[in-house]
């Protein structure tokens, strides 16, 4: 039996041996990183400078997207690096840092996605009031709560992965270090510990789930009753972003870890990683941007201030 401790590095899973594919991985890879970035990037932005977006919505807006950028950031950069220089080497404390970065940001975001499910029941069930539940200490203990109870999630399960003996050697089949195919390189008689933690996680992601389910219930059956069309279409503006990128996530997500045994392969976990690492990062600023007047005027008038003061950042930058 070897342990872990023993292994300097791990050898993570590469989309090709040929060098042309692997320079198409790169430029493909390097354009959804690029667009993550500034789709993300001008959210961050746009609510941070304009007022009118400083509301519990909006708050929890930017959270997100530092969340998806961060996300994107702590898988893809390491792949993109892998592929240009034709490497497949991570170092255990590199693989340890990006179990860690992964669970906690995986585990924070659908945290604040079930706040922000809170949020918008407030909002439309609850409206008047919205502004004693949704104050902004309110917010702010939502947030930190996300944020802290995933870091705890993410400290248990790191640790105790990488505290695991491995017996199948040190080559992770997938393009990032991540828990499932770390253990598969582990003795048989060594993972109870973290079977017992994913089972206790799995237990609080069907709460919140439940939670999420339950508060569109209501939401749906306010709006409903709600007499005039341009309210329910004001109210289901509102929600239906949310709806979209929470269903975009879990699907996503619960399709890769809880897919049948029989249907996983090597091919396959990796086209579904790709899929739930890199598609709603990038996808989510469209989402929410896309029907949202009062965002779209805050990008445009930063866009607009941009090129108008190009000059004046250049020689900025100059100097």
């Amino acid at each position: 039996m070897s342990n872990s401790s023993s292994f300097n590095e791990f050898y993570l899973l590469a989309f090709t041996d040929r060098w042309e594919l692997q320079l198409l991985h790169f430029s493909l890879f390097l354009g959804i990183y690029m667009a993550a970035l500034l789709g993300n990037g001008l959210i961050i932005t746009a609510v941070a400078c304009d007022h009118h977006l400083h509301t519990p919505m909006y708050f929890f807006l930017l959270n997100l997207s530092v969340l998806d950028l961060s996300t994107i950031s702590s898988t893809v950069p390491k792949s993109m690096a892998n592929s240009l220089w034709n490497i497949r080497a991570i170092s255990y404390s590199g693989c340890a840092a990006q179990v860690f970065l992964v669970v906690v940001l995986f585990s924070a975001e659908y945290s604040l996605l079930t706040v922000m499910a809170y949020d918008r029941f407030v909002a439309v069930c609850k409206p008047l009031h919205y502004g004693i539940l949704m104050d902004s200490k309110a917010c702010v203990r939502m947030a930190t709560a996300a944020w802290a109870s995933s870091f705890l999630n993410s400290v248990l399960h790191t640790g105790n992965t990488f505290s695991i003996p491995l017996c199948q050697g040190n080559t992770v089949d997938q393009f990032f270090c991540e828990i499932p195919q770390i253990l598969k390189l582990s003795c048989a008689d060594s993972c109870l510990r973290e079977a017992g933690l994913v089972v206790v996680s799995h237990c609080l992601i069907f709460g919140c789930f439940i939670f999420i389910v339950v508060s569109y219930v209501q939401i749906f059956r306010a709006v409903l009753r709600i007499p005039s069309e341009q309210g329910r279409h004001k109210a289901f503006s509102m929600c239906l972003p949310h709806l979209a990128v929470v269903s975009l996530f879990v699907s996503t997500s619960f399709f890769a870890y809880l897919k049948p045994p029989s249907f996983s392969s090597p091919t396959r976990d990796l086209v579904l990683a790709v899929l739930y690492s890199l598609v709603p990062p990038t996808v989510n600023p469209l989402i929410y941007s896309m029907r949202n007047k009062e965002l779209q005027d805050a990008l445009r008038k930063i866009i607009s201030w941009t090129f108008f003061n190009s000059d004046k950042i250049a020689f900025a930058l100059r100097k």
